[in-house]
């Protein structure tokens, strides 16, 4: 078996999505005069070509992590776009177990949403434009986890930025999506901004951008003081680095733009929320982990941050009735579970999670969008009921999703939750009693609100077609997507019907991974040498007794059958019980329990309803600071420096001197003479006085 992979392989992995963009967005369309969206010649080659594409990059993807698991890997420059001293800037790639393994999820779940969008997005006169972003997303996130270099990273940090505003502003005809996008690009550059510090302090006294030199260096880094401070410069540049991993990996308080991401179609929604641009900080955090290690004020800082978002986005998945906005909430919390991890120094464990929730994620936002098809685009789960009889294949793999969500034991997600549980127990990192209190508790409310959502659409009574349903906008424009624009969801008398198969198909696909893979990876990838192939996790240097978790962990792992046999004794699997039966009880049986405590605690059911008012707080301080800060550069800078002192100035300047020099230009002889005169008076007088010199 080769020791090192053929780059020209891992180039066709990253170029293949690029290339399906390309032949979608000139070809599928009128760019190169070709085809039209509407016609169904360009359709075909939009699906197609970036189908293909996924399909390629996904099965090379495979190739490599058999390569790797083997010894192979790579690590290496591909492109060197210029050189600075001694400063290399380039394109690279690293690929070991951590970057195999990403490029396997990223690939196989965007081939998933690929295939799924052919059916939901049917109709939308933008059908190619979406094949040709969700292709250059694809691309954009694996030039992300193979670089090899900061500046690589920073480039697939920005496009997956870029490609998401895109994205969530797909329907650009409607504000609240033009809003929603806008949202989400300004809040991520306030994370890019520490992101970019971060990675400043780190060439500034590495003197390299790469990630091998860097942390070859990890020793000499930890001991430099940050100028002016008495904190260490290691530590002030991993907060910075995690910054923007709470940007992007929507952590507290810059998690706001994620739920109103929702504006965009559901295909997105999954690509975004499980395997792409959500998930870029967490594996940035895991990939940086040699330096994270080195500094416990880091490690603390991303465990209660990681706590904080787990615990307090889940209790707002509560209340939502936006069937898109509920799994959207999930997806924080389980962005906290994983960042917590993170802080515990479990970072495997971290990863782990990462993996089997994008399965399951993908799962549970496709099922929603397969769900919103079926009910003829109504999202309010309070219209639905009663589907299972009329959508088995959706029912079935919704609650393989929801109970993968919830960690039911020999599901996917059970092994991971419990595992970064388990990791956050055994830490003694300042904030961990806090951590371990929020991951238990959000135990509960997961299984609450995820169950919630679950009974409100698949049983009890049938609440659609019904005059009095409750007004909720859609996932798609009436006027877009081909349905009667004066009519929203089912009409009286209608039935909700199984989607076609371009959408049930990825559901099943991905419904067997959310029940087995966490079985099947949970020994190779926490406790065996599934890490140990590369750079990942390799270098890290554990220093002290709060570092120990992974250590405990392996010591208690006994087994995934006994893993799951064990947790009938344990607290967590009872309180995700308790949170699937008071749901029931509450929705199923006695809604007016439910009402009545809505109406009892008015007051936190305003506080979780208006999101904490930390949207309010984003539009006074992100939103009005950047709008004051546009205003300020265009008057300040703009019309008043450049234009009136450079442009208008000058011209100013120019304009006066003429008109002094005008009046110098009479056409007279004996004026001009009478000025020769006194100029050469003017000229000797400097010159006897010794103003002037002569030689």
């Amino acid at each position: 078996m080769a020791t090192t992979l053929n780059p020209n392989l891992l180039l066709a992995i990253a170029l293949a999505p690029l290339a399906g963009a390309a032949i979608a967005g000139l070809f599928g369309t009128k760019f190169f005069g070709t085809f039209s969206s509407e016609s169904r010649g360009g359709r075909i080659v939009a699906h197609s070509a970036t189908i293909l594409g996924v399909a390629v990059s996904f099965v090379l993807s495979v190739m490599v992590l058999l390569d790797v698991m083997h010894g192979a890997g790579y690590n290496g420059t591909v492109y060197e776009w210029m050189a600075i001293g001694s400063l290399k800037m380039e394109v690279g790639f690293l690929v070991d177990s951590l970057t195999a393994m990403m490029m396997v999820v990223v690939t196989f779940v965007s081939l998933m949403v690929h295939i799924y969008t052919v059916g939901y997005m049917e109709g939308d006169p933008g059908y190619n434009r979406f094949f040709a972003y969700i292709s250059l997303f694809t691309f954009s996130m694996l030039m992300l986890v193979m670089s090899n270099n900061f500046l690589q990273l920073f480039f697939g940090w920005e496009a997956v930025g870029l490609v998401s505003y895109l994205l969530i502003g797909f329907w650009y005809t409607r504000p609240t999506a033009i809003f929603a996008n806008l949202k989400a690009f300004l809040v991520n550059r306030v994370g890019d901004f520490g992101f970019i510090l971060g990675i400043g302090l780190l060439l500034a006294y590495s003197g390299s951008m790469n990630y091998t030199d860097v942390f070859a260096q990890r020793e000499q880094l930890a001991t430099v003081i940050f100028p002016g401070t008495d904190w260490l410069m290691i530590t002030v540049a991993c907060i910075c680095l995690f910054i923007g991993a709470m940007g992007k990996s929507a952590q507290f308080p810059l998690h706001v733009w994620l739920p109103d991401s929702m504006e965009g179609p559901t295909p997105i929604s999954a690509l975004i929320h499980a395997a792409t641009m959500v998930t870029a900080g967490i594996f940035m955090v895991s990939r940086m982990s040699p330096l994270f290690e080195l500094s416990d004020t880091a490690l603390s800082f991303v465990l209660v941050i990681g706590a904080i978002t787990a615990l307090f986005m889940g209790f707002l998945g509560i209340i939502q009735n936006d069937i898109k906005r509920v799994v959207a909430y999930s997806t924080l919390s389980q962005l906290g579970y994983m960042t917590v991890a993170l802080g515990a120094s479990a970072y495997s464990v971290a990863v782990f999670h990462l993996m089997t929730h994008a399965f399951f994620k993908a799962l549970l936002f496709l099922g929603a969008g397969s769900v919103i098809i079926g009910m003829h685009h109504d999202q309010d789960i309070r219209n639905m009921g009663g589907l299972r009889k009329y959508m088995p294949i959706t029912w079935i793999t919704s609650l393989v999703g929801s109970l993968a969500l919830i960690g039911t034991p020999f599901f996917s997600g059970f092994y991971s939750k419990d595992s970064i549980i388990e990791a956050v127990a055994e830490s003694h990192l300042a904030g961990s009693g806090f951590a371990y209190f929020a991951v238990l508790a959000g135990v509960f409310v997961t299984a609450f609100y995820s169950f919630r959502m679950y009974f409100l659409v698949f049983h009890g009574e049938e609440r659609f077609g019904k005059a009095h349903a409750h007004d909720h906008h859609d996932d798609h424009h009436e006027e877009e997507d081909g349905h009667d624009e004066h009519h929203h969801g089912l009409a009286p008398g209608q039935k909700p019907h199984e989607s076609p198969w371009v959408v049930t198909l990825p559901l099943v696909l991905l419904a067997i991974p959310s029940v087995v893979i966490g079985a099947i990876a949970i020994e190779p990838m926490l406790f065996g040498d599934f890490f140990k192939h590369g750079l990942a996790f390799k270098d890290v240097i554990f220093v002290g007794e709060n570092h120990h978790a992974m250590e405990e962990l392996k010591q208690a792992f006994h087994g995934w059958v006994p893993m799951a046999i064990h947790s009938l004794t344990t607290p967590v699997l009872w309180l995700a019980i308790a949170g699937v039966v008071l749901s029931w009880f509450f929705y199923m049986k006695r809604p007016d329990i439910p009402e009545a405590i809505k109406q009892r605690f008015s007051g936190l059911y305003k506080l979780l309803d208006n999101k904490y008012y930390m949207d309010a707080i984003n539009q006074a301080v992100f939103a009005r600071g950047a709008r004051m800060l546009g205003t300020g550069l265009w008057k300040g800078g703009d019309q008043s420096f450049i234009d009136g002192l450079f442009v208008n100035g000058s011209a100013r300047v120019v304009a006066s001197f003429a008109a002094a020099s005008r009046y110098l230009q009479s056409g007279y002889i004996y004026h001009y003479a009478f000025a020769m005169i006194i100029g050469m008076l003017v000229l000797l007088t400097l010159t006897i006085t010794g103003v002037i010199g002569t030689k």
